[in-house]
């Protein structure tokens, strides 16, 4: 049976205009804006009880107040917040990923972001980051649930001895975060600077990370989005999240991606295809 002609195929959705490079200072101040104006919101759900409210209100229970007792670090800034550990951590990955995604826009991608790309794809980080915050407050959600599976850190943190036991999610959450914002940073920054040589006009990025994975930086954003939700769900919570990111990278976005770099490197594209097998996993997939 003869493949489907190219112009019958499904085109998958993707937001942002590939290829198309000019300014869109409206797109581009309202991302801005609703990514910083998520940081204070985020630390509305995480203090004075406002994720147990959001909880009550559909009925689910919430975590003893033993859990979320402030913690002292001898840091000026981080105890005047007054949020335990936990909601701490949360709180830095919301700023740390609106300043990684702001300073993707503003220098690292020179592609159009219009109004109707920046609004839903700051909702959608909204709503993820709200849906951690209050989700460390559920009784049956939380990471810091007495019955959740795993082993545990015995950490003594400020005054109080009893917060000193924190599941090892915390801390496995908080690396993958560490490593998956770095490495899709750090691939998003080489792959500007190998295009920003006139020697390199018209190739395909093979530099630095994009040795390991074609879409290396996507890796990079499951994983960083997998440890967020395990600092506040646990294990299953960051599994999930992080397949889930997973599959919709590989399945959606870098189809996309594979059909405009075909068109715009041709033989170099398939010829790096071969070089570098793996589409998004380095030695994995």
């Amino acid at each position: 049976m003869a493949p489907p002609d190219d112009k019958h195929k499904k085109k998958q959705f993707d937001l942002i205009n590939r290829g198309v490079k000019r300014s869109t200072p409206l797109g581009t101040a309202s991302f801005i804006g609703m990514r910083l104006a998520d940081i204070p919101w985020q630390y509305h759900l995480l203090h004075n009880g406002a994720a147990e409210r959001a909880l009550a209100a559909v009925g689910l229970s919430t975590l003893a107040a033993t859990t979320t007792a402030t913690t002292t670090t001898g840091i000026d800034l981080p105890d005047k917040l007054g949020l335990p550990l936990p909601r701490l951590l949360l709180l830095a990955m919301a700023a740390g990923s609106s300043a990684k995604q702001i300073f993707w826009l503003t220098y690292l991608s020179a592609e159009e972001f219009p109004v109707s790309a920046a609004v839903p794809v700051g909702l959608f980080n909204t709503a993820v980051n709200s849906l951690n915050s209050i989700l460390i407050a559920g009784a049956a959600t939380s990471s810091l649930a007495a019955g959740s599976s795993g082993p545990r850190l015995s950490l003594l943190l400020g005054q109080d001895s009893s917060y000193g036991d924190l599941p090892l999610s915390l801390l496995a959450g908080a690396l993958l975060y560490a490593a998956g914002i770095t490495i899709e940073t750090l691939s998003e920054y080489q792959r500007l600077r190998f295009k920003r040589a006139a020697r390199n006009q018209g190739k395909v990025c093979k530099v630095g990370l994009w040795r390991w994975a074609r879409h290396v930086n996507y890796f990079g954003y499951a994983l960083w989005r997998g440890g967020y939700a395990m600092v506040g769900c646990g294990w299953v919570g960051g599994l999930l999240m992080g397949l889930w990111m997973g599959w919709d990278l590989s399945s959606r976005a870098v189809s996309v991606l594979d059909e405009y770099c075909s068109k715009r490197y041709g033989e170099q594209w398939v010829q790096f295809k071969k070089e570098v097998p793996y589409r998004i996993i380095p030695g994995v997939y």
